[in-house]
């Protein structure tokens, strides 16, 4: 599921501001709004949360969430990431002035949560998924994601300019069935979309190019100021695998 990210009162097409992906209902991708979806006892389902990299829409509500799925039991959620995303947890997020410590309060018997290092192409396996760690070309360190299970692939890219690895993985999983690739900035944006290593559809579709197979590709991290002209750029390009991200739809492969 691509969790929903704003409150739509006024009938006009909902946007999405914070990034999340929930598998399988006990792994998260992203907690941008994964802390402000579902009841405590919903999110207490979640057992491990990848965070993809630093940036706030990705991890925006992560001490909510922690805090809802809190049990007061051993068993707590994990939440994987690299070495600059759990540096930046221990500085900036859980550092007892943005929110309480809950890494220093889970050194008893009922743990907040745990850290684990995530390494690059070092693929971990949870709740039955292999998950790959990729680098991708953000600006700061960042990770994409191949997700497998016995049966299908998907891959979510995460935030990226142009990139070669991606597709490499991409291109020899077994059994992929899609990839879910940012469009951020419209055509017209094109020096900003480079300074800050995001895609516009014009760079999405060279992307695309480098799948070899076929996969349904899902336009998500869509800048909603600009969604109205993004998704006709992203029209333009004639795609037939082509869909667009749709926020609170369960895919299924």
């Amino acid at each position: 599921m691509l969790v929903p990210s704003s409150i739509v009162t006024d009938g006009e097409e909902p946007s999405q501001y914070l990034i999340s992906y929930l598998i399988n209902d006990s792994v998260a991708i992203d907690a941008g709004s994964l802390g402000i979806h579902g009841s405590p006892s919903k999110q207490a389902k979640i057992k491990h949360v990848l965070i993809s990299h630093t940036h706030i829409d990705h991890t925006a509500t992560l001490p909510i969430f922690v805090e809802n799925a809190y049990e007061g039991k051993s068993d707590c959620v994990t939440i994987h990431g690299s070495d600059t995303v759990l540096e930046s947890l221990r500085g900036d997020i859980f550092n007892d002035r943005t929110w309480p410590d809950f890494v220093a309060l889970s050194e008893g018997s009922a743990p907040f949560l745990r850290l684990e290092r995530l390494e690059p192409d070092q693929p971990l396996e949870v709740e039955g998924l292999k998950i790959t760690p990729i680098s991708v070309n953000h600006v700061v360190p960042t990770l994409g994601f191949l997700i497998e299970d016995s049966r299908s692939a998907v891959l979510i890219a995460s935030d990226t300019g142009p990139t070669d690895l991606l597709w490499n993985y991409a291109n020899q999983a077994d059994h992929l069935d899609a990839v879910f690739l940012e469009a951020a900035f419209p055509n017209a944006m094109n020096e900003l979309a480079s300074i800050s290593k995001h895609l516009t559809p014009a760079l999405f579709g060279l992307e695309v190019q480098k799948l070899k197979r076929k996969a349904a590709i899902i336009a998500v991290h869509i800048k909603a100021r600009y969604r109205k002209q993004i998704l006709r750029e992203l029209s333009e390009l004639d795609l037939s695998s082509l869909q667009i991200g749709q926020f609170g739809m369960t895919y299924e492969w």
